[in-house]
């Protein structure tokens, strides 16, 4: 083999690239960006998910580390989000939203970009604090990015965080089951509504996306405790829940996460159409057995784990 051709050679694999992981033509479809949490040993990214209408990305869920490779792996760009979604603010739901944004100073993206999330308390700050921390353009760790929140920079591509805020204490009389769920979100493509959900001490979220006709729940990190999740899940065709914790946890892990027998029971309760078990952390991959066998005690539809770049049609 001559010099050249080796050069040659080289020079095809320094210029491929692989292919966009794309869901397919459905009209609506979710994809798992990150399947893992927080551990890298796991070979995941992070917390995040794409949906995808009539072909195009939509709304984007968390985007947790690695989350903003594997968007860029599936083929999205920014330019065709309509809303960001936020289920709260630890770093493995958060920390590649900066890599994000600086992607999409190359795109040619001319609307505004609202990104919506929980309110804050002693903590965790709010989701308008948290994205002013990351972006101002005076006191932001990545203030060379201002101009995506400073009103007067250029273009009309602007940051738009927002703070989703429960019903005031005050209206707590004679509310209705279901009274907690807000609509922030809405435009000709899709709506989201959101429920504060229980996640130790830390502001949570858990989010519905409803396009097409077709209705996807994202429950963030919770414990399951209560019956918000539920009630936001009723009659949805996918319930996308965390398996974090493995059945029989105790102490902090299950006051942070549910388990899968919780996960079923809830299935179950809001009649799902399907279930996807996603935030795969160590302490449960291995054990996918014992996981479907207590969704099992529970609910009898289709359950999938998800794994990153998978695409789920509802």
């Amino acid at each position: 083999m001559t010099a050249r051709l080796v050069v040659g050679l080289l020079g095809l694999v320094w210029l491929s690239t692989a292919p966009a992981q794309t869901c397919g033509t459905a009209p609506v479809q979710v994809q798992v960006l990150g399947s893992g949490g927080p551990e890298l040993q796991g070979r995941r990214a992070s917390s995040s998910y794409l949906v995808w209408v009539e072909g195009k990305p939509r709304a984007l869920v968390d985007m947790g580390g690695g989350g903003a490779l594997r968007f860029g792996e599936s083929g999205a760009t920014v330019s065709d989000l309509d809303v960001i979604l936020l289920t709260h603010l630890h770093a493995d739901h958060t920390a590649d939203l900066p890599a994000l944004i600086k992607s999409s100073f190359f795109e040619d993206r001319s609307r505004p970009l609202p990104i919506y999330g929980p309110t804050g308390n002693k903590f965790m700050p709010s989701t308008v604090s948290f994205v002013r921390a990351l972006f101002d353009s005076v006191r932001g760790a990545y203030r060379y990015l201002g101009d995506f929140l400073n009103p007067l920079g250029r273009g009309d591509y602007k940051l738009q965080p927002q703070d989703v805020r429960p019903l005031s204490d005050k209206l707590k009389t004679g509310r209705k089951p279901g009274d907690e769920i807000v609509y922030p979100f809405a435009n000709n493509r899709l709506y989201a509504s959101a429920i504060p959900v229980t996640h130790g001490n830390i502001p949570a979220l858990a989010w519905r996306i409803t396009a097409g006709g077709k209705s996807m729940v994202f429950s963030g990190d919770t414990n399951g405790r209560g019956e918000q999740l539920g009630r936001l899940a009723q009659g949805a065709d996918i319930l996308i829940a965390h398996n974090a914790v493995p059945e029989g946890a105790s102490g902090v892990e299950r006051d942070l996460h549910m388990p899968p027998s919780i996960i079923g029971r809830i299935a179950q309760q809001a009649q799902v159409k399907q279930l996807v078990l996603s935030h795969r952390m160590l302490r449960t991959l291995g054990k996918e057995e014992e996981t479907l066998a207590a969704v099992r005690q529970h609910y009898a539809g289709p359950t999938q784990f998800a794994n990153d770049l998978d695409c789920f049609t509802p």
